[in-house]
């Protein structure tokens, strides 16, 4: 649904970077060294992130965050096109740029556009879960992740994402899933009815916590 608000977004995102490396060397040295540290930090934070599987508690944050990174990228990959010897930086700019616009980068942003906010169960003992719904591009068969997270006692806007469980409409009603946290076998037990035309009862999957 937003995909091509995402994908227009991201052109006008690029051009802006390309615009701003282009009058780069008008820009006062004191807030070109600025952009150049904010561009690196913003990158480092969003790949601790995405290696460590920590977030905030914010969704909208979290897009924020990497809508910026994604910004920051594009900067310091332009600013690398105006090095020496230029056969050869040019290439490898448009080389690393073109990465940006597949599906595995674009459909996260997507939820930048997305005003609202999954619900959160809390299972106890700092676990919670969200439901992120999901649909294949192009349509088709649908259904839902159930991203179980446990809660930073100390920092508490930010969550680590312990496990996936997903559900798709071909095996059960995935809108109605839940999940359970089972302390004693330190597992997560997610569960989804069956649709009136199969048989009863609820599809399970149970997955170790970390």
């Amino acid at each position: 649904m937003y995909l091509p608000i995402t994908i227009v977004a991201l052109a006008l995102l690029t051009a802006v970077m390309i615009v701003l490396r282009i009058f780069w060397s008008r820009l006062p040295p004191r807030l070109a060294c600025f952009l150049i540290r904010l561009s690196i930090g913003l990158v480092i934070l969003q790949a601790i992130f995405f290696a460590t599987k920590w977030s905030t508690t914010s969704d909208h944050v979290n897009v924020l965050l990497n809508w910026l990174a994604i910004a920051g990228y594009e900067l310091i990959v332009l600013l690398f096109a105006g090095l020496s010897p230029r056969w050869l930086t040019v290439p490898s700019t448009i080389i690393l740029l073109i990465p940006l616009f597949a599906a595995s980068v674009i459909i996260p942003l997507t939820n930048f556009f997305d005003p609202h906010s999954s619900e959160t169960v809390r299972i106890g003992d700092h676990l919670f879960y969200e439901i992120k719904p999901w649909t294949n591009v192009g349509g088709g068969n649908g259904g839902i992740d159930i991203l179980v997270y446990r809660g930073s006692s100390i920092l508490p806007f930010l969550r680590h994402k312990l496990q996936t469980i997903p559900f798709n409409n071909d095996e059960c009603d995935s809108s109605a899933s839940s999940a359970t946290a089972l302390p004693e076998k330190r597992a997560v037990l997610g569960r989804c009815p069956r649709w009136p035309s199969q048989a009863g009862g609820y599809e399970e999957k149970l997955l170790p916590l970390p």
